[in-house]
């Protein structure tokens, strides 16, 4: 992955989830990664840690683990193909507490038939929960690969109110 290659400023921010690595350039949010998944990613070694300077970060990912927050509003910069960052940005505009699926994803990208490539643009996705790439979910409602887990996908899901098991709510 590329990001790794950056300068970057970092820190860890606790949630419900485990300690999220938030990466940035002091300007725009690039990265977050899940603790554990199988899109993990560590900070490296050539960057700095800077606590400070993701307060509004923290401060917003608190927020909607707490449920307080539906819209992140954050600088962020994305730096995927043009079809990743196309799909990156829609991803933003799934509402909280919804779900859409793969190929909802891709005729919204104007590629009605390209449903795997939009899982393959989710799986690359640097920025989870700020841009809710586990509101997408197979056509047939079964949840789906996430880099974060799968119990990582149920609980934003659940915390969000968008995932039923056999008609209620987890």
């Amino acid at each position: 992955m590329h990001i790794l290659k950056r300068d970057l400023f970092y820190t860890y921010i606790p949630s419900p989830l485990g300690d999220l690595l938030v990466g940035g350039d002091g300007d725009t949010l690039h990265l977050i990664s899940f603790p554990t998944g199988a899109k993990t990613m560590r900070h490296a070694d050539h960057w700095q840690r800077n606590d400070k300077m993701f307060k509004d970060v923290a401060t917003q990912l608190n927020a909607y683990f707490a449920g307080e927050l539906k819209e992140f509003d954050l600088p962020l910069t994305l730096d995927g193909t043009e079809f990743q960052n196309q799909i990156w940005k829609n991803l933003a505009t799934i509402p909280y507490g919804e779900t859409a699926s793969y190929g909802d994803m891709a005729k919204k990208a104007g590629r009605p038939k390209a449903s795997r490539a939009v899982g393959a643009a989710n799986g690359a996705n640097p920025l989870p929960i700020v841009l809710p790439c586990h509101r997408v979910i197979g056509s047939t409602g079964d949840l789906t690969g996430f880099g974060g887990g799968m119990e990582a996908k149920k609980f934003l899901l659940g915390l969000e109110g968008a995932l039923e098991v056999q008609g209620q709510l987890v």
